[in-house]
């Protein structure tokens, strides 16, 4: 298989596995906010969120997550195990990974603690929860067409600049829409 030809399959499965983990704690924000309803609508909306957050982790998060690192590690292997150690912009991206399959797995757990009726986050905290792969996302783009030509400071500064912004835009929407 040729080196554009896995790279591609790698972004594919890499799009599928940040659709989930963009819509979950959306279905997770909703399922948070029914608890507040009244019988049965409370009753038939959880029901409903644990089944689609069910099939969504199990069939389509699962999967694309594993070919995601297969693919990745492959192309890694095939380009770049030769000079892996002087590739610092990899190594920062492979970080970055690791730290979206921990958010991944913390999804998991919130699935589960909502399927015993624990809701450990408000629907507010799960709106703020729900940027971090948008910021995750971000700083491995940046990486990958960046790579070596990225000053550190200023991807760094960038990075938390950002977070911040979508962090106060997330607060400030939410004090709009209680104010409405």
């Amino acid at each position: 298989m040729s080196y554009t030809v896995l790279k591609s399959i790698h972004i594919i499965f890499v799009v599928s596995w940040f659709a989930g983990l963009f819509y979950l704690p959306r279905l997770l924000v909703y399922h948070a906010e029914a608890q507040a309803k009244g019988e049965p609508e409370k009753g038939i909306l959880s029901k409903q969120f644990e089944k689609m957050e069910k099939i969504l982790f199990n069939a389509i998060m699962i999967p694309a997550m594993f070919l995601t690192w297969i693919t990745g590690l492959s192309l890694i292997y095939v380009a770049w195990l030769s000079s892996f150690g002087s590739q610092g912009w990899l190594h920062l991206k492979l970080g970055f990974v690791v730290a979206i399959t921990v958010y991944h797995f913390v999804c998991r757990y919130l699935i589960l603690q909502f399927r015993k009726g624990n809701f450990i986050l408000s629907g507010t905290q799960l709106r703020l929860y729900n940027e971090i792969a948008t910021i995750l996302l971000v700083a491995v783009v940046f990486l990958v067409v960046a790579k070596n030509t990225l000053d550190w400071m200023y991807g760094l500064g960038g990075f938390v600049v950002f977070a911040i912004v979508i962090m106060a835009a997330v607060t400030i929407v939410k004090k709009i829409r209680n104010k409405a």
